[in-house]
């Protein structure tokens, strides 16, 4: 028991001892403090704090999409006989796309001709047997009246004329029903040829997916046509910059694979949810593209210019510290040369800049030092301070 006590003493005095160090060797170090600029002055650089315009400016990402796609598809099945268009080919509507193999649909069609003259044939036989039987019935009906006839012979000759009757409107439906036989294979038929229409001008053939002789599955991808001139760019904004987002707004579109080539576009959709994995919403913007140079996949660059402030008070970014959790810029007294920390609150950063909203600003702001700081620091500034965005090479 008395050893641990012992150990638990040395250890204790082993701590002081060395925090005693450790505070010595700080207090040594320390080129400057809380003390109002005891110690060396730290080397610094220092930009001016501007009256200019500043953009707020926010740039995407995304990727272009057709104005319009689909796919070409047979309605039937066959064997593909021809076919008209390939990749790259420019189309206007209408267009012949493909023909596939007719012989079995217009074997189908000739089957259900055959059929309907048949029907047609039973009309004629149904109606000269309906008229046999309605003089028969109108025959024993004028005997009745003279009472030649008897009550049962009227009976069994209406009731004769009447079965007739519902014989021939049956032949009448059996017509009407291979005409319609007669009129859907006629239309299977016409499926073999298979084209397509469109409103407005030319389109371009984007795909290929078979070749002649496939035998095909109704429905099974033939080409694909799309409308280039004007294309959609499909970006994703997150919700710091969701609510800013307008219909309407102006945005401009780069393409990396056309180097700096620059397009304007609209946004004309703004999807009204964020995904839930991603807290993303979609975006769409119209872009125009008359020479067709933009193309559907490429990468695209969307820059949207949210507003501009003409008169801001501006600084570069590089100048804000953070000291006990608030955000501001140390700014240079360069009579003095003492270096003060002012709380700013922030508005528009763009382009390296940021805007000061609240903060008293006068005079130089420290861009590079400003880490080594304390309020009342004092510096010293080896160059002529730099205007806001400049080089240094440029300042000096």
């Amino acid at each position: 028991m008395n050893k641990a006590v012992w150990t638990l003493v040395v250890l204790a005095a082993l701590g002081l001892l060395g925090w005693q160090i450790f505070a010595r060797v700080m207090e040594a170090q320390e080129p400057v403090g809380t003390g109002g600029g005891r110690g060396a002055p730290v080397a610094v650089e220092v930009a001016d704090a501007m009256r200019e315009p500043i953009s707020d400016v926010a740039r995407f990402s995304g990727t272009l999409v057709p104005h319009s796609y689909f796919v070409v598809a047979p309605k039937v099945a066959g064997r593909l006989e021809r076919l008209f268009v390939d990749i790259g080919d420019i189309v206007e509507s209408p267009v012949l796309v493909a023909v596939l193999d007719d012989a079995e649909y217009a074997q189908q069609v000739e089957q259900a001709r055959a059929e309907l003259r048949v029907a047609e044939a039973n009309v004629e036989e149904a109606r000269s047997a309906r008229d046999v039987e309605q003089r028969e019935y109108e025959r024993i009906a004028a005997l009745r009246e003279k009472q030649i006839a008897s009550e049962s012979e009227h009976d069994a000759a209406r009731a004769r004329f009447a079965a007739q009757e519902s014989r021939y409107r049956v032949a009448q439906a059996q017509v009407a029903q291979r005409a319609a036989a007669l009129a859907a294979s006629e239309v299977r038929l016409s499926y073999t040829n298979i084209d397509v229409s469109w409103e407005g001008g030319t389109r371009w053939v984007a795909e290929r997916f078979v070749h002649e002789g496939t035998m095909l599955r109704a429905n099974d991808p033939i080409v694909s046509i799309i409308d280039i001139s004007s294309m959609t760019a499909e970006i994703y904004v997150i919700e710091r910059d969701y609510a800013k987002i307008r219909v309407g707004q102006q945005a401009l579109i780069r393409a990396d694979a056309l180097g700096g080539t620059v397009f304007e576009g609209e946004v004309v959709r703004v999807a009204p949810l964020l995904r839930e994995r991603s807290r993303q919403a979609r975006v769409e913007i119209k872009v125009d593209n008359p020479h067709g140079l933009l193309k559907p996949g490429m990468f695209a660059q969307a820059q949207i210019n949210f507003g501009t402030r003409e008169n801001a008070t501006v600084v570069p970014v590089a100048s804000l510290v953070r000291r006990n959790n608030v955000e501001g810029v140390f700014v240079a007294d360069m009579t003095e040369m003492k270096a003060s920390f002012v709380p700013v609150k922030l508005g528009i950063q763009s382009g390296g800049r940021v805007e000061i909203l609240e903060g008293d600003i006068e005079g130089p702001v420290v861009v590079l030092g400003q880490h080594l700081l304390s309020d009342g620091a004092s510096i010293v500034v080896p160059e002529v301070a730099t205007s806001v965005g400049a080089a240094p090479e440029e300042a000096a």
